[in-house]
């Protein structure tokens, strides 16, 4: 594996690039929003745009916001609120198993005065789709992220709600070029991310129908034709960044895992603010991810705080070593337990989608092979 000369990214992720220099893309676009961009002219734009959603809107709302009640929603909601001067009406695409934090994080979202539409997938069919996607990608967050975009989309169209606004582009943050998505600030290309791109009709069959996908798929020429809109935030608010956000949400009544003495060896991570509104499926993905490609959640982590001048990449090698992969023994008997998959069939799954980066060490285990720690003398 190769790592990113700035931060701690590996070239195992699916569509990073790196410069001639061995700068990943999204140190490059770290840059770029520090010393690259006109942020005067994409506040013009972004003015532009809400004044046109405002002249056009049909009914009581002229934005809707997708929320889950963490960190960058809260943001967004407020932002368009109280900055933009909009009336958006907030969807919130309630998880399977949401957590205890995640419920009051969005029940403190709307009790800081917001209209809100709570959207939940039949929890049958979405524990049948989780379980075959554990089988196929070994990714049981797929099809939920299917949901999560599909919701925004189709409630907008029903409501006749001329602008939506989500928070950032994946292909931005990630620093991602293999990917349908733009580099702009449209997000009608969310279904263009690489992990729903695929056609959500793979998902039918095994006793799930077309009727019952209506909430994971929706018609982007259809709401070009209906004139409605869609923005990245990240994109036009020069404030964005994980770290602000965290502490704009937390001065307005966010909670966090830290609240409640969050062991970082359970989650892979010593950052306890990212995807609060669930524990199981979340954890236990992004263990499945450093298993696949050698690198979880910390990592991800550390790159972001790196960028953000938080901790040095020194220190972030160190995060990276002592807690990439980790995941609690109960995360993963609960999701065992979720889907119906006994342990000993959960690991034949999980090490049949080990990426070519491991090698078994002598005691018959599986450790990264040159890792970053190594290769910088750690």
């Amino acid at each position: 594996m190769k790592y990113c000369k700035r931060c701690v990214q590996p070239d195992t992720r699916p569509g990073i690039f790196f410069d001639k220099e061995g700068v990943c893309g999204a140190c490059l676009y770290t840059d770029a929003v520090k010393h690259g961009i006109n942020w005067e002219e994409r506040e013009k734009e972004l003015k532009e745009i809400t004044e046109w959603a405002k002249s056009v809107k049909k009914g009581a709302y002229d934005c809707l916001v997708g929320v889950s009640g963490g960190k960058d929603s809260t943001f967004q909601a407020l932002y368009a609120r109280d900055k933009l001067g909009l009336h958006p009406l907030l969807v919130n695409c309630e998880p399977d198993g949401i957590s205890e934090i995640g419920r009051y994080n969005i029940e403190n979202l709307i009790n800081l005065g917001f209209d809100t539409i709570r959207v939940r997938a039949n929890p049958i069919v979405v524990r049948k789709l989780i379980k075959r996607d554990f089988y196929r990608y070994l990714n049981p967050v797929k099809i939920t992220e299917y949901t999560l975009w599909a919701s925004t989309f189709l409630m907008a169209s029903a409501f006749k709600i001329p602008l939506v606004i989500h928070g950032e582009n994946p292909a931005l943050t990630l620093g991602a070029r293999n990917t349908k998505l733009t580099s702009d600030g449209n997000a009608l290309n969310a279904c263009d991310m690489d992990t729903v791109s695929k056609s959500w009709k793979e998902y039918i069959g095994d006793g799930v129908r077309e009727e019952d996908l209506f909430l994971f798929h929706y018609d982007k020429e259809e709401l070009k034709r209906a004139g409605i809109k869609a923005i990245w935030l990240q994109y036009y608010a020069k404030e964005w960044s994980q770290s602000a956000n965290y502490k704009f949400a937390r001065a307005h009544g966010l909670k966090d895992r830290s609240d409640l003495g969050f062991n970082p060896n359970d989650i892979g991570s010593y950052v306890p603010y990212f995807q609060l509104d669930t524990d199981t499926l979340h954890h236990v993905n992004q263990m499945h991810k450093y298993v696949k490609f050698g690198f979880g959640q910390c990592t991800d982590h550390a790159c972001y705080d790196i960028r953000d001048g938080i901790i040095t990449r020194q220190k972030g090698i160190e995060l990276v070593r002592e807690y990439d992969g980790k995941c609690s023994e109960k995360y993963i008997r609960m999701f065992c337990d979720y889907v119906g998959v006994p342990m000993d069939e959960y690991w034949k799954v999980v090490n049949s989608f080990r990426g070519k980066m491991w090698e078994k060490d002598k005691i018959g285990g599986w450790k990264l092979n040159n890792p970053i720690w190594e290769q910088e003398g750690y």
